[in-house]
């Protein structure tokens, strides 16, 4: 298993870098993130005209440029070093994702051009107020009425729910439990009866919102597969984008870990740079360990993605935990190295700390995840 960058994924590397370096900066970002909608929307037009970033994973016949999971590693640990504030994730992971695993050839001819062009923004409507990430959270129904179908619940936290022109939408067949019964729906945001909201979040660098679906009616077309069997296609996305989310959070993590080392060899204190005290150095070695073993997690499970791997799931649970804890402690450790500073606003440590908080429960923290490798290794 090859778990390098080949010569067009460093290019892709470098032209993300350059670009988001230029219109990601902490001032661009502080800026998107208090607008409204939580990103710039000329950006998120440069981004899908002029880089062409959300065609990344789709088929060509479907607007894509049909690349895979290792170069969206390689694109997404460059956004989390910029903590860019786009609804990429939320429609191009998460959305795109589940319609090209879920889809039928007919409905990805539909609704996939669209999210590859990034006109159309989607984003998967799974969690409610549990908070779960499994199939027992599933308790919004679908029920037929006629040759239609019934959506009726309320989905929360959903990525980017708030602005999103498309909802992939999890629901179940009434009276079904588990993971029997989930079905996955297609539901444009201005089909009558759906309502949402923007969420107040700690994280203001990625938005979530509150969707409620008061008896939506959509036809059968919009239902994705089988009724009753999309748990499946459900569970594959959800691997493919905790793989994702970890090259994010590696990113992010590298990104703070290199703000912490300048500043402890530029902050002077008794004298000499911080930097030279062994306590200081010694937590800063702890994050570069923390750092480099997220990065290795997150590139053999997303190798395992390319490769179609049967141990994907254990994998993307395992560096799904690891990237979520080394993210927060590099984070946490970072305020503690920068002192009074870290915690004021002139500073980039919190928003950092916060996007790092929101990410360990994005997708199932830690203890889920670890619990998940534990039933797959039957232990």
């Amino acid at each position: 298993m090859n778990l390098k960058f080949d010569e067009d994924q460093e290019e892709l590397r470098r032209s993300a870098r350059a670009f988001l370096a230029e219109h990601s900066s902490s001032a661009k970002v502080r800026e998107a993130m208090a607008t409204e909608e939580g990103f710039d929307r000329e950006l998120w037009r440069r981004i899908s005209e002029e880089m062409g970033w959300p065609a990344l994973l789709f088929a060509e016949e479907h607007g894509g440029y049909g690349l895979g999971p290792v170069d969206l590693t390689a694109l997404l640990e460059e956004m989390g070093r910029a903590l860019l504030c786009s609804p990429f994730f939320a429609s191009v992971v998460l959305a795109g994702q589940a319609i090209q695993t879920a889809g039928s050839e007919a409905q990805k001819a539909q609704w996939l051009p669209a999210i590859a062009s990034g006109t159309t923004i989607g984003t998967l409507a799974l969690t409610e107020a549990s908070g779960r990430w499994d199939a027992s959270g599933i308790e919004m129904t679908a029920r037929r009425e006629g040759e239609n179908f019934v959506l009726a619940g309320t989905k929360t936290f959903v990525p980017d729910g708030g602005v999103a022109d498309l909802f992939v939408v999890a629901v179940r067949v009434p009276g079904s439990v588990g993971e029997a019964g989930v079905s996955l729906f297609v539901v444009p945001a201005e089909t009558a009866g759906v309502e949402r909201r923007i969420l107040p979040t700690v994280d203001q660098t990625r938005r979530q919102g509150e969707v409620t679906f008061a008896k939506v009616s959509v036809p059968a077309t919009a239902l994705l597969g089988a009724e009753g069997s999309g748990w499946a296609a459900l569970a594959h996305t959800l691997d493919l984008a905790a793989v994702a989310l970890g090259a994010e959070q590696v990113g992010s993590a590298q990104a703070i870990l290199d703000q912490t080392v300048q500043y402890a060899k530029e902050r002077v204190q008794f004298g000499r740079p911080i930097g030279s005290f062994q306590a200081v150095k010694h937590k800063c070695a702890d994050m570069l360990v923390a750092v480099e073993s997220a990065r290795s997690a997150v590139y053999f499970a997303s190798a395992a993605a390319a490769e179609g791997s049967a141990e994907l799931p254990q994998l993307a649970s395992m560096a799904k935990a690891y990237c979520s804890d080394a993210f927060f402690r590099c984070a946490a450790d970072a305020i503690q190295v920068h002192g009074g500073v870290g915690f004021t606003w002139e500073y980039d440590c919190h928003l950092f700390f916060k996007r790092a908080k929101s990410s360990e429960s994005f997708l199932g923290d830690p203890a889920y995840h670890r619990e998940r490798v534990a039933r797959c290794l039957e232990i």
